[in-house]
């Protein structure tokens, strides 16, 4: 019975195929490629890409994957394997704890103040019109209570805050959701180690203040902190540069993994 190279190597150079057409239509990287065909698996990141790689791999050349990554299980991984590295960027905002301190008590708000000085001011202007109709010269009391109580309406009525605008964003939380498994690199910035580099098969949100994204098709969806980025349809790759506040698409030669 073939190993797991030997049968891998065996499919691509029975259909004539390139290692490198192999690179290109999968978006594996040629020396990942090699490992595979060679069973130097400690040169890929973790059990869990060398899986992923297995299917994508096997998939392409028509070999039933599954064969492929049970072997590989029983073959080299532990019973306790490594998890890989969790998703780059910060845990999110605790959004429940917020909104438990807000409910907690606190001063009251403008217009339970508005609301409290107009009462008070009806309630002097009632007594004063009592007042006034019982003794002589009612009109001339009435007409000066009632410029007291505009001017102490003006005084005590606080003038409304203008909406502040919402601070501009200082991370970017990104999410890709693909419609199909596609490859996807991605770092932190020109001359950075790649943080993830795999398939990707569902949806998945990574967070930091400097994204930079390869992926390996199109149809796939992102959202750039929920605002959704705009992908041109088209069969090549493509990359994206994404900043606080900015996001470009990167070209040819400038995208992660390249």
């Amino acid at each position: 019975m073939l190993g797991i190279g030997e049968t891998l190597r065996e499919a691509r150079m029975r259909q004539g195929i390139d290692i490198t057409e192999v690179e290109t239509r999968t978006k594996i990287r040629a020396k990942y490629l090699r490992a595979l065909e060679n069973e130097e698996f400690a040169l890929l990141p973790g059990p869990t890409f060398v899986r992923s790689f297995l299917r994508t791999y096997g998939d392409y050349l028509g070999i039933d994957s599954s064969l492929l990554i049970e072997e590989f299980r029983a073959r080299h991984e532990s019973p306790d394997p490594l998890e890989p590295r969790q998703p780059i960027g910060a845990p999110p905002p605790r959004g429940r704890e917020r909104q438990q301190r807000r409910s907690i008590g606190g001063p009251p708000s403008p217009g339970v103040l508005i609301v409290g000085a107009v009462v008070g001011i009806l309630v002097i202007l009632l007594i004063v019109g009592l007042s006034s109709d019982s003794g002589p010269g009612g009109g001339d009391k009435d007409e000066t209570a009632t410029e007291k109580a505009r001017t102490s309406t003006q005084r005590t009525t606080p003038r409304r805050k203008r909406r502040e605008r919402p601070a501009a964003p200082r991370r970017v939380t990104l999410k890709i959701s693909p419609t199909a498994p596609t490859y996807v690199c991605i770092d932190r910035g020109e001359g950075t180690e790649p943080e993830i580099e795999n398939s990707l098969a569902k949806a998945q949100t990574f967070r930091g203040k400097h994204l930079r994204v390869n992926l390996g098709r199109r149809s796939v969806k992102i959202t750039a902190n929920g605002k959704a980025v705009k992908i041109t349809p088209g069969p090549t790759p493509v990359g994206f540069d994404f900043r606080p506040g900015k996001t470009r698409e990167l070209p040819d030669g400038q995208r992660p993994c390249q």
